[in-house]
């Protein structure tokens, strides 16, 4: 039986997400397959790590009993020798526990975990991994590099401009009113590496740009700002596939947007879009599906040339990026001109999107098995390759 570490939480603003998705997309599942043993490692939003069976329990974080459960527990060693080991205390004095692991299932969201930091950790354990690859997480979560790879590959995009969170402070008044000057309000404004919509402002003067500036660069050190896609239509595809591999594609989804078109943190976890307070759950009703991101349709209620066309880009960008495992690819839709534009990449959908993928006819346990299949496949293949090379240079010294 393979051993799989699940590793979630970290110092993110999507830490809590994190550890949703972890506990219901990914550990019960796997183990519902009785072919892995899964070992969950939790990383605190002070970034200690944790390995603890406990930690499959979602009750142990709903009711804030994590605090004491870290306050006793043993934090955890990583031992990186030619793979991943992980080592605790035991309860008795001067012994330890080592456990080897398989196969790494990263669910970390956001900072320090989907940008390609953990990823780089794991490729120098050198241990196969679940999903994107250090450069295409790195710039899959930056929506500026991620717009500059679409455009260079000629995908389409909204007009934006970047700029930095020192730079904004020495000359804030002067680029707001050249940024008013080049792009064409309605503006979207947002932190350039951070997901689950947190920092996000849309704004139409350039006092709202200023002020919605501002609210970014407390997460961001890089923000972009875009102008806002006419007879808005959102779809979103998730994607499973490597490098050398047919793509696999979920149905075109399209969230049901609030009245104000922005798209927060609260609209799309607390209040499931609808302002109800409802919890994340799975259901389908006359075509609207309630997933881990809301309510939305199943599949987009578009004309049949945009949803290929959607499909036709998600496919494009996925593959110009350099994904592999599973993305979900984020598009914004003109109705009226018929054009479909490349917003963002998710490189760890949220739950993975498991919503869609049953809808899809893939189960829960099907998408799990066959991402850690992906996962082993690529690293087999990564291991033909020779990354030392043998020369006499230190005889010079």
């Amino acid at each position: 039986m393979k051993t799989v570490a699940v590793i979630f939480g970290s110092r993110s603003a999507e830490h809590d997400i994190s550890i949703i998705t972890a506990i219901s997309a990914i550990i019960k599942p796997l183990e519902a397959t009785k072919q892995y043993k899964v070992e969950p490692v939790y990383i605190s939003k002070t970034g200690e790590w944790f390995w603890d069976d406990r930690l499959k329990e979602i009750a142990l974080y709903q009711t804030g009993e994590i605090q004491q459960f870290m306050k006793k527990a043993p934090k955890v060693q990583l031992q990186l020798d030619g793979g991943l080991t992980l080592v605790k205390s035991s309860q008795f004095a001067g012994r330890k526990q080592y456990k080897k692991i398989d196969v790494v299932f990263p669910a970390t969201h956001g900072t320090y975990g989907e940008d390609g930091a953990l990823m780089g950790l794991l490729e120098m354990a050198n241990v196969p991994y679940v999903g994107c690859d250090v450069p295409s997480s790195a710039i899959a979560m930056d929506k500026v590099l991620s717009r500059d790879v679409a455009t260079v590959n000629d995908i389409p995009v909204p007009k934006y401009e970047y700029l930095y969170a020192d730079t904004f402070a020495q000359k804030g008044p002067t680029i707001v009113k050249e940024l008013s000057k080049s792009l064409k309000f309605p503006l979207f404004v947002k932190p350039a590496s951070l997901g689950s919509s947190i920092g996000i402002s849309k704004v139409e003067s350039e006092r709202e740009l200023t002020n919605a500036i501002e609210v970014a660069t407390h997460y961001d050190n890089k923000v972009i700002i875009e102008e806002a896609v006419q007879n808005l239509v959102e779809v979103t595809v998730p994607i499973i596939g490597n490098r050398n591999t047919p793509l696999k594609y979920a149905l075109v989804e399209e969230p049901l947007s609030p009245e104000d078109g922005v798209f927060d943190f609260d609209t799309k976890y607390m209040n499931q879009g609808k302002g109800e307070g409802k919890k994340m759950g799975g259901s389908k009703v006359d075509g609207v599906s309630s997933g881990s991101q809301g309510y939305s349709r199943l599949p987009a209620d578009i004309p049949k040339s945009l949803y290929d066309e959607s499909l036709d880009v998600a496919g494009r960008i996925y593959r110009s990026v350099g994904c592999e495992g599973i993305a979900r690819i984020d598009l914004l839709i003109d109705k009226k001109a018929k054009k479909v534009f490349f917003n963002e990449i998710n490189p760890l959908p949220g739950s993975l999107y498991s919503h869609n993928w049953r809808a899809s006819g893939v189960s829960n346990v099907e998408l799990v098995t066959e991402l850690v299949d992906l996962a082993e496949t690529r690293w087999s293949e990564k291991q033909k390759l020779n990354t030392t090379f043998s020369t006499n240079f230190l005889k010079q010294f």
